[in-house]
């Protein structure tokens, strides 16, 4: 399929490719481009979603003086140069060359370092090892949805000390046999089908992703996350199911019961029919087998290595989290959001969970989303 004009955009922002990035030819939304001497800002969208995701702050970001640059990030939308097959180069999508690709724009933008780097949903692991490899550049970090529970530990005095075997549950086969079967989201994205699922799903792509969006937002009445016990089956399966989903459905079929009626969908301002038409056009155009790529990375375990040589570091650019208090993505891995505050980030400048939002924070809230970080990056120049 071809391109279609991206619209509609808001005025003020531009769509525009920058060449020569990592392999790349990356498509990206501009905002406060007129002016020189800028500070930068980059913001980092997650799955499934687009450099697009992040159109309602854009502007009021750019109006207190920055410049705003959102990609399309490898895998996803009009960013070409990347293999989008099952069984390409998967490498390409681990985690490090994702950070590769963040640091090559910001150098082909013209910049030494941003003001800070901003990621949401599996933009935000990005953003922080962003920060947390290259400080000089990222210097300061917003983490949103996702929150980081730090580095790979790696053993310790095992030359010196007696191994000990611990013995373990596999996660995955308890899931299943649940009384009510289930099976981890990650992991079934990271199954050869689920791009057929949710690409060729019976309902069609727009009304997937309406479907989609809706069950993770604030406007679906069963998202009222809380702190689980820990890393259990038991405890994961209090998630919702588009987190821990019924072990026979994919995801085509996960989010179709939840469809919202046409009364519902016509009161939803945070992303009408139109704006949806961007994400469902772009979708149908490329599958979602590039942004699958990065969770078949996290989960095959192959790529884990790459992160521990910063095993022990910690991110000590300012920092803070902004999520929607809706959204299960606070709790879906449990400690983490406890870690984040308490070891992983030793700087951090505010930690939000903003009322009437669920996973998609900067689209159901932008208002609140936009005040917050304006006021992390102020605190944050004043750290300097």
């Amino acid at each position: 399929m071809t391109e279609t004009p991206l619209e509609p955009l808001p005025a003020g922002i531009r769509s525009r490719l920058v060449d020569n990035i990592n392999g790349l030819r990356m498509h990206v939304l501009e905002a406060g481009f007129e002016g020189k001497s800028r500070p930068c800002l980059l913001l980092l969208h997650g799955f499934p979603e687009l450099a697009y995701s992040w159109r309602k702050v854009m502007l009021p970001l750019a109006a207190a003086g920055y410049h705003v640059v959102a990609p399309d990030q490898r895998g996803y939308g009009r960013t070409t140069g990347w293999d989008g097959s099952y069984d390409g180069d998967l490498g390409s999508f681990r985690l490090l060359n994702l950070g590769c690709d963040t640091l090559g724009l910001v150098s082909a933008l013209g910049y030494r370092s941003v003001e800070a780097v901003i990621g949401h949903d599996f933009g935000s692991p990005v953003a922080a090892y962003c920060a947390l490899a290259r400080p000089d550049v990222f210097r300061a970090v917003a983490l949103m949805s996702s929150p980081f529970g730090g580095t790979p530990t790696l053993p310790f005095n095992t030359a010196n000390e007696s191994p000990t075997t611990r013995g373990g549950s596999n996660i995955h086969a308890d899931l299943a046999a649940l009384a009510r079967p289930r099976k981890h989201y990650q992991w079934y994205y990271s199954t050869r089908e689920a791009d057929a699922n949710m690409r060729n799903s019976p309902q069609g792509v727009h009304a997937f992703l309406r479907a989609y969006y809706h069950h993770k937002s604030a406007d679906w009445p069963g998202n009222k996350p809380y702190k689980l016990a820990g890393w259990t089956a038991g405890e994961l399966a209090k998630m919702p199911t588009y987190y821990i989903m019924d072990l026979a459905e994919g995801m085509a079929e996960t989010v179709a019961s939840e469809m919202p009626s046409k009364a519902e969908i016509a009161a939803c301002r945070w992303l009408p029919e139109d704006e949806l038409n961007i994400y469902s056009s772009e979708y149908d155009r490329t599958g979602f087998q590039g942004g699958l790529q990065w969770y078949r990375c996290r989960t095959t375990g192959r790529y884990g290595a790459d992160l521990e040589i910063y095993s022990g570091r910690t991110i000590d650019v300012p920092s803070c989290y902004i999520a929607g208090k809706s959204d299960w993505g606070v709790y879906q891995k449990p400690g983490d959001f406890e870690r984040m505050q308490t070891a992983a980030c030793t700087n951090m400048l505010g930690c939000h969970l903003v009322e009437g939002a669920g996973h998609w924070v900067q689209q159901e809230q932008p208002e609140a989303t936009s005040r917050l970080l304006l006021q992390f990056l102020e605190q944050a120049r004043s750290r300097r």
